[in-house]
């Protein structure tokens, strides 16, 4: 399945969640560590914090495994809504705004 993800960034872990996305930490994980990395990579946030994104999952709760092993640590508020294939968001890059 394919979602939308919109969600806060928690202020002051841009350090951490570029590290463990950059050092193959995240993408060494199983069964969706590629995934997350590359769906940060597709993630764009806005000047409030809100960051979006598109990414594939088939866990029975959408994001569950996702949230449990990374996002949460990450990420407040976070939603999710089906679409059918991956999507494009205004803002800026996700990554070029965690290596600042």
């Amino acid at each position: 399945m394919h979602y939308a993800v919109t969600a806060r960034f928690v202020p002051g872990t841009a350090v951490e969640f570029q590290r463990i996305l950059t050092d193959g930490t995240i993408e060494g994980q199983k069964p969706d560590g590629r995934e997350i990395v590359s769906s940060m990579k597709r993630a764009r946030i806005d000047e409030v914090g809100v960051v979006r994104w598109s990414e594939v999952c088939y866990c029975s709760t959408p994001l569950g495994h996702e949230r449990a092993t990374v996002y949460d640590r990450f990420f407040v508020d976070l939603e999710t809504e089906e679409i059918q294939d991956h999507a494009i968001f205004e803002g800026e890059d996700f990554m070029e705004f965690l290596s600042r």
